[in-house]
């Protein structure tokens, strides 16, 4: 197992992209923290499943991504709870569609803080430990919309576009440290994120939701198909392996063809 003894703290990952990012570190025998909202019995049947399935420890932060004092004590947690946080996956999310001119503001700063703010704060938590260490893997789950746009995304396209910005900037500060830092960017993935937006691209659209699946969400894709949480979960292991040292600075496209048009 190429994790043991290792921590991965997790953004975003009671459930889709997230959980399946912090089962696949713990299969690799890391020690997990998991963070998130939704119903506490949930989150505590996915946080002791992670430990009873895979003989490793899990906990759990309920941290409000949106606050930096927040995010410091998660990374405390993980640092206080397993004596270090060696990867950090960035991966909570929030979406909203439509039209700029209508967009509301507060959507505006919710999305630009949680998509990329939450990701400088987390990243300005773990790298001293890490440079201290004198390892590190720091994992920004961006989008296809890092690469192109979509109409309707203002605020998600300028984060995730953001996002890669910041990752290329940390992975030279860090490239003699033994520190890496990449993107991974899904095309569609079916999670609760992408199920979530479906109405909203309804309404702007005009479209029923087999025509907002088909014609708007996987036209962009030529494989014609979702990308899985596990897919993408893989690359996330791959990417904290030692035979991914030398990746850094790399925002890795995973999107059935999309960004190649």
């Amino acid at each position: 197992m190429i994790l043991t003894s290792k921590t991965a703290v997790v953004t975003g990952s009671t459930s889709g992209i997230g959980l399946a990012y912090a089962r696949a570190f713990a299969k690799e025998g890391a020690n997990v923290v998991i963070n998130g909202f939704g119903k506490p019995e949930d989150i505590e049947k996915e946080r002791a499943g992670i430990e009873a399935e895979f003989g490793v420890k899990a906990v759990y932060s309920p941290a409000d991504l949106t606050k930096p004092g927040e995010i410091e004590g998660l990374i405390r947690l993980g640092a206080d709870s397993f004596g270090s946080v060696d990867v950090l996956v960035n991966n909570a999310g929030v979406q909203h569609v439509a039209p700029i001119e209508e967009f509301p503001p507060e959507k505006w700063e919710q999305i630009i803080s949680l998509n990329l703010s939450s990701a400088f704060y987390t990243m300005r938590a773990a790298i001293p430990g890490m440079k201290q260490r004198g390892w590190g893997r720091i994992i920004n789950t961006a989008s296809a919309h890092s690469m192109v746009a979509s109409p309707y995304k203002s605020a998600y396209v300028a984060a995730k576009h953001g996002l890669v910005g910041l990752t290329k900037t940390a992975a030279l500060e860090l490239a003699t440290h033994g520190i890496t830092v990449n993107c991974i960017s899904p095309g569609y993935v079916w999670t609760p994120l992408v199920e979530s937006q479906i109405p909203d691209t309804m309404k702007a659209r005009g479209m029923t939701e087999d025509e907002v699946i088909n014609e708007v969400l996987l036209k962009a894709q030529p494989t014609k198909a979702f990308v899985t949480i596990d897919q993408v979960a893989a690359l996330a292991v791959f990417l904290a392996s030692d035979a991914a040292s030398q990746i850094t600075g790399a925002n890795m496209a995973m999107d059935g063809g999309w960004t190649a048009q």
